[in-house]
Protein backbone atom coordinates (compact mmCIF):
# COMPACT_ATOMS: atom_id res chain seq x y z
CA UNK A 1 0.00 0.00 0.00
CA UNK A 2 1.02 3.62 -0.50
CA UNK A 3 3.18 5.12 2.24
CA UNK A 4 2.79 8.68 3.50
CA UNK A 5 5.60 10.56 5.21
CA UNK A 6 4.75 12.09 8.58
CA UNK A 7 6.60 15.22 7.56
CA UNK A 8 3.97 15.88 4.89
CA UNK A 9 1.21 16.27 7.48
CA UNK A 10 0.09 19.84 8.24
CA UNK A 11 2.01 21.45 11.11
CA UNK A 12 -1.14 22.08 13.14
CA UNK A 13 -2.10 18.39 12.78
CA UNK A 14 1.39 17.36 13.87
CA UNK A 15 1.17 19.64 16.90
CA UNK A 16 -2.23 18.20 17.87
CA UNK A 17 -0.84 14.67 17.51
CA UNK A 18 2.16 15.41 19.70
CA UNK A 19 0.06 17.14 22.39
CA UNK A 20 -2.21 14.08 22.40
CA UNK A 21 0.82 11.84 22.94
CA UNK A 22 1.99 14.19 25.68
CA UNK A 23 -1.28 13.83 27.61
CA UNK A 24 -1.18 10.05 27.28
CA UNK A 25 2.45 9.67 28.34
CA UNK A 26 3.89 13.00 29.43
CA UNK A 27 6.85 11.49 31.23
CA UNK A 28 8.05 9.85 28.03
CA UNK A 29 8.78 13.15 26.28
CA UNK A 30 12.10 13.48 28.04
CA UNK A 31 13.02 9.88 27.26
CA UNK A 32 12.59 10.39 23.52
CA UNK A 33 9.61 8.06 23.14
CA UNK A 34 7.56 10.73 21.35
CA UNK A 35 10.25 11.08 18.72
CA UNK A 36 10.38 7.29 18.29
CA UNK A 37 6.59 7.14 17.97
CA UNK A 38 6.57 9.88 15.36
CA UNK A 39 9.34 8.10 13.44
CA UNK A 40 7.40 4.84 13.50
CA UNK A 41 4.42 6.58 11.86
CA UNK A 42 6.45 6.75 8.67
CA UNK A 43 6.09 2.99 8.32
CA UNK A 44 2.28 3.03 8.58
CA UNK A 45 0.09 2.91 5.50
CA UNK A 46 -2.59 5.50 4.74
CA UNK A 47 -5.53 3.54 6.18
CA UNK A 48 -3.85 3.05 9.57
CA UNK A 49 -2.87 6.71 9.72
CA UNK A 50 -6.45 7.77 8.99
CA UNK A 51 -7.70 5.41 11.71
CA UNK A 52 -5.15 6.83 14.17
CA UNK A 53 -6.12 10.43 13.37
CA UNK A 54 -9.85 9.67 13.74
CA UNK A 55 -9.12 8.14 17.15
CA UNK A 56 -7.13 11.24 18.04
CA UNK A 57 -9.98 13.57 17.06
CA UNK A 58 -12.51 11.54 19.07
CA UNK A 59 -10.39 11.50 22.25
CA UNK A 60 -8.93 15.01 22.10
CA UNK A 61 -12.12 16.80 23.36
CA UNK A 62 -12.37 14.45 26.33
CA UNK A 63 -8.72 15.00 27.19
CA UNK A 64 -9.08 18.76 26.94
CA UNK A 65 -12.18 18.71 29.15
CA UNK A 66 -10.24 16.95 31.90
CA UNK A 67 -7.68 19.77 32.16
CA UNK A 68 -10.14 22.70 32.13
CA UNK A 69 -12.89 24.07 34.35
CA UNK A 70 -15.63 22.21 32.46
CA UNK A 71 -16.04 19.40 35.02
CA UNK A 72 -16.89 21.66 37.97
CA UNK A 73 -19.26 23.84 35.97
CA UNK A 74 -21.26 21.05 34.35
CA UNK A 75 -21.71 19.19 37.68
CA UNK A 76 -22.99 22.31 39.46
CA UNK A 77 -25.38 23.28 36.67
CA UNK A 78 -26.68 19.72 36.30
CA UNK A 79 -27.39 19.26 40.02
CA UNK A 80 -28.96 22.72 40.22
CA UNK A 81 -31.88 21.31 38.23
CA UNK A 82 -32.40 18.60 40.85
CA UNK A 83 -32.28 21.17 43.65
CA UNK A 84 -35.04 23.12 41.93
CA UNK A 85 -37.04 19.95 41.35
CA UNK A 86 -36.97 20.18 37.54
CA UNK A 87 -34.33 17.61 36.44
CA UNK A 88 -35.25 17.96 32.76
CA UNK A 89 -35.08 21.74 32.48
CA UNK A 90 -32.91 23.38 31.26
CA UNK A 91 -32.23 20.50 28.85
CA UNK A 92 -28.84 18.81 28.65
CA UNK A 93 -27.93 20.65 25.45
CA UNK A 94 -28.34 24.00 27.16
CA UNK A 95 -26.34 22.90 30.21
CA UNK A 96 -23.48 21.62 28.03
CA UNK A 97 -23.47 24.75 25.86
CA UNK A 98 -23.44 27.09 28.86
CA UNK A 99 -20.71 25.03 30.52
CA UNK A 100 -18.56 25.18 27.38
CA UNK A 101 -18.88 28.95 26.99
CA UNK A 102 -18.12 29.52 30.68
CA UNK A 103 -15.11 27.21 30.29
CA UNK A 104 -13.85 29.24 27.32
CA UNK A 105 -14.31 32.43 29.34
CA UNK A 106 -12.40 31.08 32.34
CA UNK A 107 -9.66 29.45 30.27
CA UNK A 108 -9.19 32.42 27.92
CA UNK A 109 -5.96 33.67 29.56
CA UNK A 110 -4.50 30.15 29.42
CA UNK A 111 -5.45 29.68 25.77
CA UNK A 112 -4.06 33.09 24.87
CA UNK A 113 -0.74 32.27 26.52
CA UNK A 114 -0.56 28.92 24.69
CA UNK A 115 -1.33 30.61 21.38
CA UNK A 116 1.27 33.33 21.97
CA UNK A 117 4.12 31.20 23.28
CA UNK A 118 3.58 27.85 21.53
CA UNK A 119 1.17 27.73 18.59
CA UNK A 120 2.13 30.97 16.82
CA UNK A 121 5.91 30.37 16.98
CA UNK A 122 5.38 26.78 15.87
CA UNK A 123 3.23 27.77 12.90
CA UNK A 124 5.90 30.33 11.96
CA UNK A 125 8.52 27.54 12.14
CA UNK A 126 10.42 29.35 14.87
CA UNK A 127 10.42 26.33 17.23
CA UNK A 128 10.26 22.57 16.78
CA UNK A 129 7.55 20.13 17.86
CA UNK A 130 8.93 19.20 21.27
CA UNK A 131 9.63 22.79 22.26
CA UNK A 132 6.08 23.75 21.24
CA UNK A 133 4.71 21.02 23.49
CA UNK A 134 6.89 22.16 26.40
CA UNK A 135 5.64 25.72 26.03
CA UNK A 136 1.99 24.64 25.60
CA UNK A 137 1.85 22.43 28.67
CA UNK A 138 3.25 24.99 31.12
CA UNK A 139 0.14 27.30 31.27
CA UNK A 140 -2.17 24.27 31.56
CA UNK A 141 -0.03 22.75 34.28
CA UNK A 142 0.08 26.04 36.19
CA UNK A 143 -3.72 26.38 35.98
CA UNK A 144 -4.24 22.83 37.23
CA UNK A 145 -1.79 23.23 40.10
CA UNK A 146 -3.47 26.42 41.30
CA UNK A 147 -6.86 24.71 41.39
CA UNK A 148 -5.83 21.34 42.84
CA UNK A 149 -6.11 20.70 46.56
CA UNK A 150 -2.88 19.84 48.30
CA UNK A 151 -4.36 16.76 49.97
CA UNK A 152 -5.60 15.36 46.64
CA UNK A 153 -2.27 16.05 44.98
CA UNK A 154 -0.41 14.41 47.87
CA UNK A 155 -2.65 11.34 47.60
CA UNK A 156 -1.76 10.67 43.98
CA UNK A 157 1.91 11.52 44.49
CA UNK A 158 2.04 8.94 47.26
CA UNK A 159 0.22 6.37 45.13
CA UNK A 160 2.60 6.93 42.22
CA UNK A 161 5.62 6.24 44.47
CA UNK A 162 7.40 9.20 42.92
CA UNK A 163 8.50 12.26 44.87
CA UNK A 164 8.94 15.24 42.55
CA UNK A 165 11.30 17.86 43.94
CA UNK A 166 9.53 20.72 42.17
CA UNK A 167 6.24 21.37 40.31
CA UNK A 168 8.15 21.16 37.02
CA UNK A 169 8.94 17.50 37.73
CA UNK A 170 5.30 16.62 38.46
CA UNK A 171 3.86 14.35 35.77
CA UNK A 172 0.57 15.04 34.01
CA UNK A 173 -0.61 11.50 34.75
CA UNK A 174 -0.32 12.33 38.45
CA UNK A 175 -1.70 15.86 38.26
CA UNK A 176 -4.74 15.13 36.06
CA UNK A 177 -6.59 12.73 38.42
CA UNK A 178 -5.78 14.95 41.41
CA UNK A 179 -7.19 17.94 39.55
CA UNK A 180 -10.35 16.06 38.57
CA UNK A 181 -10.96 14.83 42.12
CA UNK A 182 -10.53 18.38 43.41
CA UNK A 183 -12.98 19.70 40.82
CA UNK A 184 -15.60 17.12 41.79
CA UNK A 185 -15.18 17.87 45.51
CA UNK A 186 -15.56 21.62 45.01
CA UNK A 187 -18.59 21.08 42.76
CA UNK A 188 -20.32 18.96 45.41
CA UNK A 189 -19.58 21.57 48.08
CA UNK A 190 -21.17 24.28 45.93
CA UNK A 191 -24.19 22.07 45.21
CA UNK A 192 -24.64 21.35 48.95
CA UNK A 193 -24.90 25.09 49.66
CA UNK A 194 -27.37 25.48 46.78
CA UNK A 195 -29.55 22.62 48.04
CA UNK A 196 -30.01 23.99 51.58
CA UNK A 197 -32.57 26.81 50.96
CA UNK A 198 -34.57 24.63 48.57
CA UNK A 199 -34.55 21.77 51.08
CA UNK A 200 -35.97 24.11 53.74
CA UNK A 201 -38.80 25.09 51.38
CA UNK A 202 -39.58 21.42 50.68
CA UNK A 203 -39.69 20.64 54.42
CA UNK A 204 -41.94 23.62 55.17
CA UNK A 205 -44.37 22.76 52.39
CA UNK A 206 -44.45 19.07 53.40
CA UNK A 207 -45.10 20.02 57.06
CA UNK A 208 -47.92 22.41 56.12
CA UNK A 209 -49.59 19.82 53.88
CA UNK A 210 -49.33 17.18 56.61
CA UNK A 211 -50.84 19.50 59.22
CA UNK A 212 -53.74 20.26 56.86
CA UNK A 213 -54.34 16.57 56.15
CA UNK A 214 -53.55 17.00 52.46
CA UNK A 215 -51.27 13.97 52.27
CA UNK A 216 -52.35 13.01 48.75
CA UNK A 217 -50.91 16.20 47.19
CA UNK A 218 -47.23 15.84 46.18
CA UNK A 219 -45.19 18.42 48.14
CA UNK A 220 -42.88 18.94 45.13
CA UNK A 221 -45.78 20.26 43.07
CA UNK A 222 -46.55 22.94 45.66
CA UNK A 223 -42.95 23.84 46.51
CA UNK A 224 -41.74 24.21 42.90
CA UNK A 225 -43.25 27.68 42.30
CA UNK A 226 -41.83 28.94 45.60
CA UNK A 227 -38.35 27.61 44.77
CA UNK A 228 -38.45 29.18 41.32
CA UNK A 229 -39.55 32.59 42.59
CA UNK A 230 -36.89 32.46 45.34
CA UNK A 231 -34.20 31.67 42.76
CA UNK A 232 -35.39 34.48 40.49
CA UNK A 233 -35.74 37.12 43.23
CA UNK A 234 -32.30 36.28 44.60
CA UNK A 235 -30.85 36.64 41.07
CA UNK A 236 -29.61 33.09 41.36
CA UNK A 237 -28.14 32.71 37.89
CA UNK A 238 -25.94 35.78 38.25
CA UNK A 239 -24.78 34.79 41.74
CA UNK A 240 -24.07 31.20 40.73
CA UNK A 241 -22.15 32.03 37.56
CA UNK A 242 -20.19 34.76 39.35
CA UNK A 243 -19.27 32.32 42.12
CA UNK A 244 -18.16 29.69 39.61
CA UNK A 245 -15.95 32.11 37.69
CA UNK A 246 -14.42 33.64 40.81
CA UNK A 247 -13.74 30.23 42.31
CA UNK A 248 -10.80 29.89 39.94
CA UNK A 249 -7.63 31.64 40.91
Amino acid sequence: MKKVNFKLLPRNLKLALLIFLLFLSPSYVFAGVVEDTVSSLKELDVSLKILFLITLLSLAPALLITVTSFTRIVIVLSLLRHALGIPQSPPNQVIIALSLFLTFFIMKPVFQEINKNAITPYMNKEINDIEAIERAKEPIKEFMLKNTRKEDLKLFIDLSNKKPKSPEELEFLTLMPAFLVSEIKVAFEVVFIIFLPFLVIDLLVASILMSMGMMMIPPMMISLPFKLILFILADGWELLIKALIESYK
